[in-house]
């Protein structure tokens, strides 16, 4: 494949999943609220695989027990599960996450070649900045969009043109870089190429059937396409 236009310096990354491997956290947060309101708890795998549209579809998944929400569940019920998640994900957000390979060589490989980095997440933002500093990535991003910085969260384009905004950069000069549809499907209607990894957390599906530009198996190629 060819490489990113030559004015792409600006480069959105994704967080839980691209950079990170939070799951682990997460469960522990999903298990303390449901070991609470006396509710069935799940492995982590399981929970794994619900991670990516943000803290509350997370926690609503988890009271369905499926990926699918249930259509009967409580409203009420859900914002107690909610509040009760993220206090204690608040508590424990950065105890076992950890990056994926090559992630921080990478970062600070593509920052020394003047690119403009931006963390895109429908994780809520409060907890971005916390996990960064806890991973030795306090420096590294120029911005940084949450799922509830905007009333918007990917797939829909206002978090990707949000933050271009905030770089003052046009959309054109961005890459979209993630490991879930919902990535994908908003570099598609923001209007900007994207590349999909294999690793994350993508509900099951191949990345590639999503149509990213370019689809890597590992972090560290992202310089390769960067660089070609």
């Amino acid at each position: 494949m060819s490489s990113p236009s030559q004015k792409t310096d600006i480069l959105l990354f994704d967080l839980d999943g691209t950079l990170v491997d939070s799951a682990p956290d997460l469960a522990l947060a999903v298990n303390d609220t449901l070991q609470q309101l006396g509710r069935n708890t799940f492995s982590q795998e399981v929970i794994r695989g619900w991670v990516g549209n943000g803290a509350k579809t997370l926690i609503e998944r988890a009271l369905s027990g499926d990926i699918e929400i249930s259509p009967d569940l409580d409203p009420e019920l859900s914002a107690k599960a909610l509040a009760i998640f993220l206090h204690s994900y608040q508590q424990n957000v950065c105890v076992h996450s950890k990056l994926y390979d090559g992630v921080l060589n990478s970062l600070q490989t593509l920052k020394e070649l003047g690119y403009k980095l931006a963390v895109v997440t429908n994780k809520p933002e409060r907890f971005i900045q916390p996990i960064l500093d806890g991973l030795g990535l306090t420096d590294v991003f120029d911005t940084l969009v949450g799922g509830d910085t905007l009333t918007q969260k990917k797939p829909a384009p206002e978090p990707l043109l949000h933050a271009c905004q905030l770089m003052g950069a046009s959309i054109e000069r961005c890459l979209m870089i993630g490991d879930s549809r919902n990535d994908i499907l908003a570099a598609k209607a923001a209007g900007t190429a994207s590349v999909g990894l294999t690793y994350g957390y993508n509900y099951g599906e191949d990345i590639a059937q999503y149509q990213p530009e370019w689809v890597l198996d590992n972090f560290t190629d992202l310089l390769k396409i960067l660089k070609d």
